[in-house]
């Protein structure tokens, strides 16, 4: 069976800390409740925002922004009120010094100076009292990062970060090229130079595109001139500029260091160092499915790029990819990992880009790459919806000719473009990604759609589709308006044409905009997803033995739900040599279940393996349904593992419950004494005949009457007197009488056919063994699950928190326990077979050996009134394998073949070769020569970025510039 995903059902909406964390690209810290303030640790000290507004101490004047101000320790971070115009993160151990300003009456002001010397002032507007709790939670905080010792850390870890050099007196070192590249080849004699900073594969193998085209020079001037007034890598400021900056494009030779600043992946590599060289010191020797997976796409992995060609990028890629299936064996390998792995480390360390590769999988795109890609094809499920609403003509055309979307679409999100267009544009969509989020994948997706628009109302298959995307990425690097008579028009390729209508005309998708439409189509696509694993699970098995599809698609139901309620712990990787058949072939991984699941699972479908009790107390009525605990549950799960693995498969189960659902009543006695002969000798010991006689009190613990219950005693006595009578019998030397042989409690006793005897000799038992026990196993659909419902605003998250489990199991008791003083309190046990319904004892059989002891009543008899319950209800409605899934329902599931062949080979595009071409072209990004005029291609089209403040504010604000520290 494959691998069965429980993420997808124990999915929960992200709390408010947890967007706040992700807003500010920072590692989620759990937060101590208040009532632990004297367990806390150094480190843990409780979080708080407060109002405030923030001022910027640098030469040039800049507006003040309002905002919130939060402590998270170990970082502070703000966010202005319209939470794009200025963000910024700072880890605690890059403050040192915090002062009270000396301001007018009423001003509550701190001036905030960090490592790099730059000086933040922040206004905090809140009352008084909660001014001071703020400052006076920011002073522990302080404390705790000193105590800790990372404020040591700072100077070491930042000389790894080319920023620092590039802002230096220095500058850029001589032995860099234009593009940032270095030079390696050295006189005769002397050493090759040494670097602190870290770097990606470009540094030896160049990076793509031509620097003279791509304005590397004017760029480097713009950002050394932001940083030295900003802040840099870990104490980076981002106001407007930051943005506009990004969307012309980083620089090839910055590119890395503020894609883990912006992505936050900084934080990670500075608060876990020597964590990814201990990693691969861990996997040295070791092998894993998810290291052959590796092997398989290394030399798959952007073999255009020069670094892929050599072993030097080879072996950095396998170290990255190997480093992180090991660090998260849920994930693994997935594929598109190694694309997004490959580019990255052209301009990143192999540590950076592990821990921008986490970043990128668990936060900026969950569930992308997993092994059922359910992030991927919810988002391509929202892409859908968003074309559809903004661009129905393509919509409806798509739909009347059967063109799937998620055909193209599908790569473009799962490689971020990279996969999919020149390598020197796709950098450019990664930068705005890292710096604005995943909501750039569906603006610059729904953008290629409008702007092809005309073209893809002409397709007829999905063939076609991709052929004219193929076209218009090849021709990115054109001029979009070549018969203009305006040379600045001329001028304006077709790639910024695409980032000009993907950031203006669609800036109404915003990351609200997506969490929402994700919200509304989870439901389907984990369904869809279900759906589609199911039917794979049961047309892979390798026998259905005499289970019908629809039967074997309830089991898998109700394995599913179990495993949903108790997730069975992850498994280890087994030896490579338990990795192969015999005839060589791979074992496919499969989902295995261990007893708390399974006693969960029976229980779905086993009527004595669960205990259902009617509730009656006056105020409510009600059915609880408890797991029932047993030694013969645990018995029956090993009697099923044929494998002794310690684990049940889905295969295990089917082949176990045929082994029992078809039996007739001989074949039931033999498999229930099979099932207590514990070493398989043929012969119950007198101990396993006590457990069987427990086992059956266990099974009849609910029936109504002393039936089974005389029925278990009648069967103890005769299976003893049975037993004893098949004993070698001896002579007593005094008395002269025969008698039996005494043997231990553990030594071989009573075989089938005495046992056979036993069963056959009383009526209830009989009747049991021929219809009741296969009856109890019955396999009905399970109901549809439903995820956790999202929270929707003030009355969402009010219904949230009342409406859970513990507060249902809460207000039970409560009911119960007023039913209980009021004396309306009752519970009523629903009886698991259910043959008798009155308070009688039937007539058993005489015993074959000996004359009865006892003579039963004559008014006691079987109550044959009651319809025996043989039907195990196999007859339901059934599931359709082979058909296809409703028009109506979204289900990519048949395209991810066709889509996985994309991955397989990358159009190679001439563009991205690195060249030193001298003539001009319509990549340059301006017309004309001046730095300053870079910007041109974004300041077009960006908003105003509104301050939140009046001009008494601003006042305030440039006064506080100047106010001396409170003494």
């Amino acid at each position: 069976m494959s691998t069965i995903s429980t993420q997808l059902r124990n999915f929960k909406e992200p709390t408010k800390d947890q967007l706040t964390h992700v807003f500010f690209s920072i590692p989620e810290v759990p937060s101590v409740p208040p009532k632990d303030t004297e367990k806390r640790g150094p480190g843990d000290i409780e979080n708080m925002e407060i109002n405030a507004i923030l001022s910027f101490g640098a030469q040039e004047v800049e507006d003040s922004y309002a905002g919130k101000l939060h402590l998270l320790p170990p970082y502070l971070a703000f966010s202005s009120l319209d939470r794009k115009s200025v963000k910024f993160t700072l880890p605690l151990s890059t403050v040192r010094r915090v002062e009270r300003l000396n301001a007018r009456a009423g001003v509550y002001a701190l001036s905030l100076s960090t490592w790099h010397g730059m000086k933040i002032i922040v206004q905090l507007t809140s009352l008084r009292p909660t001014a001071d709790l703020f400052c006076s939670l920011l002073r522990e905080a302080l404390k705790a990062e000193l105590q800790r010792g990372q404020m040591k850390a700072v100077k070491g870890f930042v000389k790894t970060c080319y920023s620092e050099g590039l802002v230096s007196l220095s500058g850029i070192s001589d032995n860099e090229r234009e593009d940032g590249s270095l030079i390696t080849e050295t006189k005769e004699g002397c050493p090759p130079p040494e670097t602190e900073f870290h770097g990606g594969l470009g540094l030896q193998f160049k990076f793509p595109g031509d620097p003279k085209k791509l304005r590397e020079a004017s760029k480097i001037k713009l950002w050394t001139t932001y940083l030295k007034n900003h802040g840099r890598n870990l104490t980076l400021l981002r106001y407007p500029q930051c943005t506009r900056l990004v969307q012309v494009g980083l620089p090839n030779r910055l590119r890395g260091e503020m894609w883990e600043t912006l992505s936050g992946s900084i934080y990670l590599r500075f608060s876990n160092p020597g964590l990814y060289d201990q990693l691969l010191l861990d996997i040295r020797g070791t092998n894993s499915t998810s290291f052959e997976d590796i092997e398989k796409d290394l030399h798959r992995s952007l073999p255009e790029y020069a670094g892929y060609q050599a072993d030097e990028g080879i072996s950095a890629l396998r170290r990255v990819l190997q480093a992180y299936s090991h660090r998260n064996p849920e994930v693994g390998y997935c594929q598109a990992m190694n694309i997004l792995a490959a580019a990255i480390l052209i301009y990143m360390s192999e540590e950076q880009a592990f821990w921008l590769l986490e970043v990128l999988c668990d936060r900026l795109l969950p569930g992308y790459y997993s092994p059922t890609m359910h992030g991927t094809l919810l988002d391509q499920r929202v892409f859908e919806s968003l074309v559809t609403r903004c661009l129905p003509m393509i919509s409806d055309h798509f739909q009347a000719v059967d063109v799937q979307l998620s055909v193209a679409s599908l790569p473009w999100f799962l490689s971020l473009y990279i996969n999919s267009m020149p390598m020197v544009f796709a950098f450019r969509i990664a930068d705005c990604f890292f710096c604005m989020g995943p909501k750039v994948l569906f603006q610059v997706g729904k953008a290629i759609l409008k702007i092809n628009g005309e073209k893809l109302l002409q397709i007829q298959d999905d063939g076609g589709f991709l052929n004219l995307m193929r076209e218009y990425f090849a021709s990115l690097g054109d001029s979009a308006h070549p018969e203009s008579a305006d040379p600045r028009t001329r001028a304006i390729t077709r790639f910024q044409e695409l980032l000009l209508i993907s950031f203006r005309e669609f800036a109404v998708i915003s990351d609200e905009t997506i969490l929402s439409e994700r919200r509304k189509y989870r439901n389907e696509i984990v369904n869809s997803i279900e759906s589609f694993s199911k039917r794979s699970a049961v047309r892979n098995l390798k026998t259905l033995a005499r289970f019908t599809k629809e039967q074997a698609g309830f089991i898998y139901d109700a394995l599913y739900k179990a495993m949903c309620e108790i997730p069975p712990p992850p498994a280890a990787a087994p030896p490579p040599s338990l990795l192969t058949t015999a005839d060589g072939n791979q074992e496919k991984a499969e989902t295995r279940i261990g007893i708390p699941t399974f006693h969960v699972f029976l229980s779905e479908i086993l009527t004595w393996a669960r205990s259902e009790k009617i509730v009656i107390n006056g105020f409510q009525q009600r059915i609880d349904r408890e797991v029932a605990e047993h030694e013969l549950i645990d018995r029956l799960f090993y009697f099923w593992d044929t494998s002794c693995k310690g684990s049940l498969s889905f295969q295990d189960l089917v082949s176990g419950l045929d082994g029992v659902m078809f039996n007739d009543l001989m074949e039931n006695i033999e498999w229930f004494f099979n099932l207590h002969d514990k070493n398989k000798d043929g012969y119950l010991t007198k101990d396993e005949v006590l457990t069987l006689s427990e086992s059956f009190l266990f099974i009849f613990r609910h029936e109504i009457g002393d039936a089974y219950l005389g029925a278990v005693s009648k069967f103890m006595t005769n299976a003893f007197e049975y037993g004893d009578s098949l004993l070698p019998q001896y002579t007593d030397s005094k008395t002269g009488a025969a008698e039996p042989r005494e043997i231990g409690h553990n030594q071989p006793y009573l075989n089938l056919a005495t046992f056979r005897m036993v069963v056959l000799a009383d009526e209830v038992l009989e009747s049991f063994f021929e219809t009741d026990l296969s009856a109890s196993f019955r396999l009905e659909p399970v109901p549809d699950l439903e995820l956790p419902p999202a929270s929707s605003g003030f009355l969402g998250d009010l219904w949230s928190n009342i409406a859970t489990q513990d507060n249902k199991r809460m207000f039970n008791r409560l009911s119960d326990e007023l039913g209980k003083t009021i004396g309306k309190h009752q519970v009523i046990y629903r009886p698991t077979i259910g043959r008798f319904t009155k308070l009688e004892e039937p007539t058993a059989r005489e015993s074959l050996i000996s004359p009865p002891t006892k003579t039963t009543s004559s008014g006691s008899s079987l109550d044959t009134g009651v319809a025996p319950s043989s039907s195990s209800t196999l007859d339901t409605s059934s599931i359709h394998d082979n058909g296809p899934l409703s028009g109506s329902v979204f289900s990519p599931m048949p395209h991810l073949k066709a889509v996985n062949a994309a991955f397989m080979e990358r159009t190679p595009f001439a563009i991205d070769d690195a060249g030193d071409d001298d003539d001009d072209s319509d990549l340059d990004m301006v017309h004309g020569e001046d730095d300053d005029r870079v910007l041109d291609e974004v300041d077009a089209f960006l908003e105003a970025h509104d301050s939140g403040l009046t001009e008494a504010d601003k006042e305030m604000a440039k006064d506080l510039l100047n106010a001396e520290p409170v003494k």
